[in-house]
């Protein structure tokens, strides 16, 4: 039996995360704050808002299995707390192309895209993105509600902090500690720890203000 999967979230990226989902055979529903000025993304219709999608679950006639497809990371967050306190059942989504150790830890309600590689004793927090073709090296932290663009390498052992944003095609030396709340530009270096709540970018990779 085909099971239902309610996506929040209907932007390009929700379009990317409902195609993993029906790969791995979810029939999928969206639901969007933008209803009903928004009523459909592509060929998928948009249901309602997620204040919609809350009450049909007190009705018991909402999707069970949810999936947050918000890529702003405070954004993704709020959505998630809201939905796990109405007491739905927050899903991890890894694409069948993804390579992922039978020794790495990937937490609830984040989602891996095609061509990610997630090496042994990776640890990966929740409500996370690991876009297409990232690399997670063997030992890394990624902690809760993290974005990590396409392409991006991590070497080993790399920590990120919660709700950080690593750019599309950027580089992390081994053992490199990035703070909370930061965002590294796209197609940066980075050589050197960056503290909590900066902007880093450029290779190598400098605060800016």
């Amino acid at each position: 039996m085909t099971k239902t999967l309610a996506i929040v979230g209907a932007s390009g990226h929700g379009k990317v995360i409902a195609d993993i989902a029906e790969l791995l055979g979810f029939t999928v529903e969206f639901y969007d704050d933008a209803y009903p000025t928004k009523t459909h993304i592509e060929h998928w219709s948009i249901n309602g808002t997620c204040a919609d999608l809350i009450a049909l679950n007190n009705t018991n006639s909402a999707p069970s299995d949810v999936v947050v497809a918000i890529g702003n990371n405070d954004i993704r967050l709020q959505k998630i707390q809201l939905l796990q306190q109405n007491n739905f059942n927050l899903i991890t989504l890894i694409h069948p192309s993804a390579v992922i150790s039978q020794y790495a830890v990937v937490a609830m309600g984040t989602v891996v895209f095609a061509g990610a590689v997630i090496n042994a004793f990776a640890k990966i927090g929740v409500g996370c993105i690991i876009n297409t073709a990232a690399v997670v090296e063997h030992d890394c932290i990624i902690d809760d509600f993290t974005h990590i663009c396409p392409n991006v390498a991590l070497a080993g052992g790399v920590t990120i902090g919660s709700k950080s944003w690593i750019g599309i095609g950027s580089q992390i030396k081994q053992l490199i500690v990035v703070g909370d709340n930061c965002m590294i530009g796209a197609g940066s270096t980075v050589i050197k720890n960056i503290p909590d709540n900066v902007i880093a970018f450029g290779s190598p990779a400098v605060l800016r203000k």
